[in-house]
């Protein structure tokens, strides 16, 4: 995973969100700490994209991802749910892992290298039990930051 994507920050150990959009909600409000954006757009973004389609991929993963104009590099944030919560994903599991990817709108082509960097790790089943059995913010990022 590029580290230039994703810093120790962007990742939170414990989402406490209950449902889909409470999970995307908290997301949002660490993208936009991060990117300096109002959330309401982060939001926004992620919401406009999940319309087209559940991005829960299976597996108990989802991988939001939307575009902003405002965004001047492609920004990534992981969560892990508290307890897993209906995404409408593909399988129909309930997901735990999530990974927020948000683009400047021209990105084009990286941001589809990094969302393939992303699904690759998170279709990785020794990474997906690693993921889940970290202890605390610092282990997740070790363990995405190296894969």
């Amino acid at each position: 995973m590029p580290i230039d994507i994703i810093s120790p920050q962007a990742v939170i150990s414990s989402l406490r969100g209950q449902s889909k959009k409470q999970i995307l909600q908290e997301l949002a409000e660490r993208a936009a700490q991060l990117a300096n954006l109002p959330e309401r757009e982060v939001f926004d973004a992620i919401i406009r994209r999940e319309k087209l389609g559940s991005t829960g991929v299976g597996n108990g993963v989802a991988i939001p991802h939307g575009k902003l104009k405002e965004l001047n590099r492609i920004l990534g944030v992981f969560g892990r749910a508290s307890r897993p919560v209906d995404f409408e994903a593909l399988d129909d599991e309930p997901v735990d892992l999530v990974f927020l990817l948000l683009a400047p709108e021209d990105s084009g082509a990286d941001h589809l290298k990094s969302l393939s960097r992303v699904a690759r790790l998170l279709r990785n089943p020794d990474a997906v039990k690693a993921l889940r059995s970290a202890p605390d913010a610092a282990a997740l990022y070790d363990i995405i930051s190296h894969n």
